[in-house]
């Protein structure tokens, strides 16, 4: 495993449950070090980057197709030398930029030139039916199968070309074959489309506004992707006979519920997705539902385990990391009632996604009274998680007449870009060192 990252899954929980008590909550933090101390760092991994441009007729506005061209650029320029590349236009239908014909080439200065040379070309006309771009990406990246597969996708408009049927096969049909990070420039777009899109294939969606800021963002978005040193990461979870998992949520970096991925892997096993990794972190929430026992008796409620699965780059299954979720049954009620403090926090970043979503759909369908006990949910628990960045999103929509209770009045005029920027990035959490203990098991 010295070709891979060194991994650690730390375990946050109460391990009291009540007596009769079932209901298992714990927050699992899994870490990506890179190479361990004082080794050479692992050799780049094989990678295959796409890049899908919007060019519909609209790109042709306020400046997007000038800024998208640029950001392109930009991105092939920060390719590694040897990654697989290609560059795609979407319309109706999408077509090869670069290169010619339904294939990757390898990153070179030549080919680095002449992508940057046919970016250059690029014009605006048409409509815009996403996934035919998906499926194109799809196609693209079939022969590479063993390689790290992430793509950028930009569109400045609503999917208007093909049906949401039409989409969602799209979708099913690419969901593990490879990574999409969506960005949507200017206001015409669907936030819940890019959201949908980004979920479906393990990557992150947000708002950009101002045309200007896509360079920045691509070379973001590529930089990290050429980071990334592992494909195809899932975590498994065997869970005791009896025991359900109720759910698994991502929780940083963004807030994704992975708990309809669910595959069987064994008897009492199950895996979920968790895409590729670079050096990084990411938190998950668990929710396990076990057999009451006695008090006094202490178990295994659940034991996650980081696996990449034999085949490719990794011939041999490996487990890169394990931790215990455990359970005790406890007639002390100071025991069992105390909530661990990034449980709490995790719990109310994710209620705190849903009250913003749900109070901006009530705003747009007219529902003001809705709107308004969901926004003011909102507030409370954005002040409550320390999240100051939503707190500030949440002024520009509601006038907040007290904290603490909620109580706010719904603005009647907003900016359109503020409400998509406050929707987009309700699902952004905030990493937060408050409350709680921190257990470790085998790594």
């Amino acid at each position: 495993m010295s070709d891979l990252p060194e991994f650690t899954i730390k375990v946050d929980q109460n391990h009291f449950l009540p007596a009769g008590g079932r209901e298992m909550h714990a927050v699992v933090t899994v870490e990506a070090t890179g190479a361990a101390s004082g080794l050479p760092g692992p050799p780049a991994a094989e990678a295959a980057e796409i890049i899908i441009i919007d060019t519909s007729g609209s790109m042709s506005y306020s400046g997007k197709m000038a800024a998208a061209k640029r950001a392109a650029k930009a991105a092939i320029n920060v390719l590694r030398d040897g990654v697989h590349f290609a560059v795609v236009a979407g319309a109706n239908q999408p077509r090869m930029v670069y290169p010619a014909g339904e294939r990757l080439v390898r990153v070179s200065d030549r080919t680095r030139h002449d992508a940057q040379n046919a970016v250059t070309r690029l014009d605006a006309a048409g409509g815009t039916a996403i996934g035919t771009w998906l499926r194109m990406a799809d196609r693209l990246f079939a022969e590479h199968r063993d390689t790290i597969r992430h793509a950028i996708l930009l569109t400045d408009g609503k999917n208007q070309h093909e049906s949401d049927v039409e989409l969602d096969a799209a979708l099913a049909r690419c969901a593990g074959t490879f990574v999409c990070d969506a960005r949507g420039v200017g206001t015409d777009w669907e936030v819940a489309e890019l959201r949908k899109i980004a979920s479906a294939l393990l990557g992150t969606f947000l708002d950009v506004p101002d045309p200007q800021d896509l360079e920045r963002d691509f070379l973001e978005m590529t930089r990290t992707s050429m980071g990334k040193e592992v494909a195809d990461v899932v975590l498994r979870l065997w869970t005791p006979q009896g025991a359900t998992v109720r759910f698994v949520k991502q929780m940083t970096p963004t807030v994704e519920d992975l708990t309809g991925r669910r595959v069987p892997s064994g008897k009492q096993t199950a895996d979920y997705p968790l895409g590729a990794w670079g050096t990084e972190d990411r938190e998950y929430h668990l929710c396990v539902e076990v057999e009451p026992g006695d008090v006094g008796r202490q178990m295994r409620a659940a034991w996650a385990k980081l696996v990449v699965p034999g085949g490719g780059p990794v011939p041999v299954e490996q487990v890169l990391a394990s931790g215990n979720v455990l359970a005790e049954w406890t007639d002390d009620e100071a025991k069992s009632t105390r909530i661990n403090g990034r449980v709490a926090i995790h719990t109310g970043q994710s209620e705190l996604a849903d009250a913003i979503q749900e109070g901006l759909e009530a705003r747009r369908t007219g529902d003001e009274e809705t709107a308004t006990a969901r926004l003011g949910r909102a507030v409370v628990l954005a002040n409550r998680v320390g999240n100051e960045q939503i707190a500030g999103l949440l002024d520009r929509v509601v006038d907040v007449v007290d904290v603490e209770s909620g109580t706010v009045r719904l603005k009647k005029d907003v900016d359109k870009a503020d409400e998509m920027r406050l929707d987009t990035r309700s699902v952004r959490t905030v990493r937060t060192r408050q409350g709680g203990e921190r257990q470790q098991d085998g790594g």
